[in-house]
């Protein structure tokens, strides 16, 4: 979906041995200097948006990873000796594990999410400054390294720090457009959309997470133990303050953090106006400035520089280049008429026992049983509240059961999480679309052929998505994004988001909701050929007339108990049925 070409490759390569030339050119050292800045600054941004910029999780505690890679770095070539060049694999290695440490726990707790995970970050900050300003890392005067020999990269010890620096920002950057086009990029972006139904959709929310703040946090200890050496002098009052994560988090709006490369264009930009205003003017007045330029970008370039500049660059690019790239329309398949329900030949293919599901006291299934069988359309019906909503966010791993089994061909779903649960072929829709907005119609489709139950590489998945869109007629609109679709879209966009993992058993909820009756009748049609293609569905429904022309059998649940069940026209004569639906009848 994301690629870079070779010959976008060849001039980055030609400016990575020109930058790394200059200090053979005998330019002053202030250059070197001011250099060494912008790489430092992007190593820090870069870092920040792997985690912070791809998948959401906004961090005020990058401070901490930096200043712990600080230290490390500074204790192990002042206190121990060390050649400098080692230490700074420990620095990285450090910081990485700590933030692995704070994942693993954050990371399992749902409700830490948004402001709390960036306040929780910006805590962690405090308390590792603490911990070293009290311990014989620091113990109070800080950390000395002017006895510290710099590495002799470069013809200068200012070149051989920018030099250092400038490695550092070439492997962050690297690293970062690598996860940009691979699956834990696409996975993280997802995350950063709409985590829940990622999961769902069989994305493994939890293990990216995790993987996308080790990397973050090692970078930015990179950066702290080249920093160690470029200041010569460590103290915990300048290295754990709030500067760093404001710094970096600006940077990488400024830049755009949609963009691997946005950071490292907001570094560049921001260092470059500090200079320029600070270094002729009163400084009060150059900050100031500095101020206003970026509050101006900020408000009338909401994606950031680099966001703006490949929008007005290329307006149009997007749907015509994803249409370019459709492969030839398969074959439809014809429509045919309704099958009979399945007897008792088949094994089920989903066996529901004694579900039931909770919520503070309020009981939202309460032992529902039924089985649905291989091939057949099933109908789950009842009035608003019944749990029909409910039960196919806990088959589908949404909500965890609070008790009773699920079994789908013969394995039991208990306790897995969403993302296995898809895996093993199930997947479903949402009543009210939830497409991930910043994708496009294409890339929503592509990214559930790639982590669902069909698991395909990128390049497959794109194609198994073309034919998806297709099928939903949906092809015209492969380059659009989900707010530009209209209802009746967005509601065949989250049935070919189903379809893309090639599941077993599609769960549809409320699929008809809010469309017109020449909209319905195409949605029947639409449904009658995913059961055609050998999908076995279970829908929830108010549309009767959809009911009745679609259901092989259906389920009723009223209050979370299940009611009624069998075929449509006897079950919606069953008294019972009726009472939940109009009530009881008043008596004179």
């Amino acid at each position: 979906m994301r690629s870079w070409s070779g010959a976008a490759m060849l001039p980055a390569a030609l400016a990575i041995v020109l930058l790394a030339a200059l200090p053979w050119l005998g330019l002053p050292a202030f250059y070197e200097s001011f250099l060494y800045l912008v790489c430092h600054w992007t190593i820090l941004a870069v870092s920040w948006n792997i985690l912070s910029g791809y998948s959401g999780y906004f961090s005020f505690g990058h401070g901490a990873f930096f200043g712990v890679g600080m230290y490390a770095s500074a204790y192990l070539a002042a206190n121990l000796e060390w050649p400098f060049l080692l230490t700074l694999a420990p620095a990285a290695a450090v910081a990485a594990l700590l933030g692995l440490a704070l994942g693993a726990v954050v990371f399992r707790v749902q409700a830490v999410r948004g402001e709390l995970f960036a306040l929780l970050t910006l805590a962690v900050t405090f308390v590792v400054a603490t911990i070293v300003l009290n311990t014989p890392i620091d113990g109070g005067p800080g950390v000395y390294l002017h006895s510290v020999a710099v590495p002799a990269i470069g013809p200068t010890p200012s070149s051989s720090l920018y030099l250092m620096a400038l490695a550092g920002a070439v492997a962050a950057l690297a690293i970062a457009w690598r996860i940009f086009v691979a699956r834990l990029g696409i996975g993280l972006f997802a995350i950063h959309d709409d985590e829940d139904v990622a999961e769902v959709m069989g994305v493994p929310t939890y293990r990216y997470k995790l993987i996308a703040f080790g990397i973050s946090c090692a970078l930015a200890g990179l950066a702290g133990g080249i920093h160690a050496l470029f200041v010569t002098y460590v103290t915990v009052a300048e290295t754990f303050n709030i500067t760093v994560p404001l710094t970096v988090v600006l940077m990488s709006v400024l830049g755009g953090v949609r963009h691997w490369a946005g950071p490292a264009v907001g570094a560049l930009a921001i260092t470059s106006l500090h200079y320029f205003f600070t270094a002729g003017i009163d400084p009060l007045v150059g900050r100031a400035a500095v101020g206003v330029i970026l509050v101006m970008v900020i408000l009338f370039m909401p994606q950031g520089i680099l966001g703006f500049l490949l929008k007005r660059r290329r307006p149009q690019a997007r749907p015509a280049a994803t249409t370019s790239a459709a492969p030839a329309a398969p074959t439809r398949h014809a429509a045919t008429t309704r099958r009979a329900a399945p007897s008792g030949r088949s094994a089920p293919l989903l066996e529901v026992r004694r579900l039931s599901k909770s919520f503070k006291g309020v009981r939202a299934l309460d032992a529902v049983s039924f089985d649905v069988y291989p091939g057949e359309i099933l109908g789950l019906l009842g009035p608003n509240g019944s749990g029909k909503s409910t039960f196919i966010n806990v088959v589908s791993g949404h909500f965890p059961a609070s008790g009773g089994d699920i079994r789908f061909e013969g394995r039991d779903l208990v306790g897995l999480p969403a993302h296995r649960i898809a895996r093993s072929g199930i997947a479903r829709t949402y009543q009210i679309p939830r497409p991930f907005a910043h994708m496009s119609v294409l890339q929503n489709v592509s990214l559930v052929a790639m982590f669902g139950g069909a698991a395909l590489d990128q390049r497959r998945a794109l194609e198994e998505a073309w034919q998806w869109l297709d099928f939903t007629g949906l092809r015209d609109k492969a380059g659009a994004l989900p707010d530009e679709l209209n209802l009746h879209q967005r509601k065949f966009l989250e049935l070919a988001r189903a379809l893309a993992s090639r599941p077993r058993l599609v769960l549809l909820d409320e699929v008809l909701s809010g469309l017109t009756p020449g909209e319905i009748n195409d949605a029947i049609e639409l449904i009658r050929r995913i059961r055609d293609r050998g999908a076995t569905i279970v829908f929830v429904e108010h549309v009767m007339r959809a009911v009745m022309a679609l259901a092989d059998r259906v389920v009723v649940l009223n209050h979370g108990r299940l009611i009624a069940e069998g075929p449509c026209e006897s079950v919606m004569k069953d008294s019972e049925v009726v009472r939940a639906y109009l009530g009881t009848p008043a008596h004179a």
